[in-house]
């Protein structure tokens, strides 16, 4: 239990390693130890809240209210580089290589080089607040506040598609080098050809905002703002699984992460759940906090093979900021049993 960032709430959430990165809008990142759960940097420069954060090896970069990125070193806690050109909040950003593409309130989105801190390109052409960006090292995919999804060429800065269709604003983007996937506030989840802007497939069952998705090897898995997370095939538009049922999430998914055999979702109920994404199963409860259901949320989760963060707390008061981390590694548990 990773107690951090007092009573204020952990927005984003990076899990590399060993290490878990917690952004907040206290203004503040903390880097903590997987193992020994100790909080090892408090990265302090900051003057709002911090929105946005990818983070590569020992290299973390934030985007915050500020307007600003800025570029940290892992090991010491030092900022390398404060990049500026945005007029409002970082709200969205994905690294890929040495270079990461940030998405603003101010519409625009701005193309860097990490090592450097030198500022290489900007995509103009969105009409209101850019919240949602992909980025595989060849194209730039955006999502906004004006309904629209956009294809770039960051090196010439053009826009090659516009993807209309959405009737309401684009939350959520995975992008597979072929395939957009983009999720909206319209309730509808949309399924893209990169190279002709196609649309392919409109994915429609959930009732409200899909806030968070995953895509690999062509199966979608999409949280919702209506308690439902629906496992989708985007090849063929069929819905494969809805995981509901008796022991469904209670309100809100917050986050969602999957892999060959499992979905692992929260939600704003307090809950952490398990799933067998071939099934739709429920399996059990990872979390479940004492004061779900009367303010504890948990706000966001990443996992890898063994390991699950969980950030969690409440905008009530009712529970502490922290991290939890579960540790599902039976040889690390037998060992540090054995040990005691």
């Amino acid at each position: 239990m990773l107690k951090g960032h007092d009573d204020h709430v952990i927005t984003c959430l990076q899990f590399c390693g060993n290490r878990i990165v917690s952004g907040s809008d206290d203004n503040t990142l903390k880097v903590w130890s997987a193992t020994t759960g100790k909080c090892l940097r408090t990265l302090v420069g900051h003057t709002g809240g911090v929105w946005s954060s990818q983070m590569s090896g020992s290299t973390i970069i934030s985007g915050s209210t500020d307007r600003t990125l800025k570029v940290w070193d892992a090991d010491t806690g030092v900022c390398i580089h404060t990049l500026y050109g945005h007029t409002s909040t970082v709200r969205c950003m994905h690294l890929h290589g040495k270079k990461v593409v940030s998405g603003s309130r101010d519409a625009t989105l701005r193309v860097w080089d990490i090592e450097t801190g030198n500022f290489l390109h900007v995509l103009v052409g969105h009409l209101a607040a850019v919240r949602c960006v992909q980025y595989d090292g060849r194209l730039v995919v955006s999502g906004a506040y004006d309904y629209m999804v956009k294809v770039w060429n960051p090196e010439t800065e053009e826009c090659l598609h516009t993807l209309q269709g959405h009737t309401n604003r684009v939350y959520s983007l995975q992008f597979d080098g072929v395939h957009v996937v983009s999720g909206s506030l319209d309730t509808s989840i949309r399924v893209w050809e990169v190279e002709t802007g196609a649309c392919k497939h409109t994915l429609m069952g959930h009732q409200s905002l899909t806030s968070g998705m995953e895509l690999r090897n062509n199966i979608l898995v999409s949280g919702n703002a209506d308690s439902t997370v629906k496992v989708w095939d985007i090849l063929t538009g069929q819905c494969l699984q809805t995981l509901s049922g008796p022991y469904k999430h209670q309100s809100a998914v917050t986050c969602l992460q999957f892999n060959t055999r499992f979905v692992i979702t929260s939600s704003d109920d307090g809950t952490v759940k398990l799933w067998d994404v071939r099934t739709g199963e429920f399996i059990r409860n990872l979390v479940a906090l004492d004061s779900g259901g009367s303010g504890g949320v948990v706000w966001r989760i990443r996992a890898n093979d063994t390991k699950l963060v969980c950030a969690v707390g409440s905008r009530n008061g009712t529970e502490e900021t922290k991290l939890l981390v579960l540790d599902f590694d039976i040889d690390s548990n037998c060992s540090s049993i054995i040990s005691r």
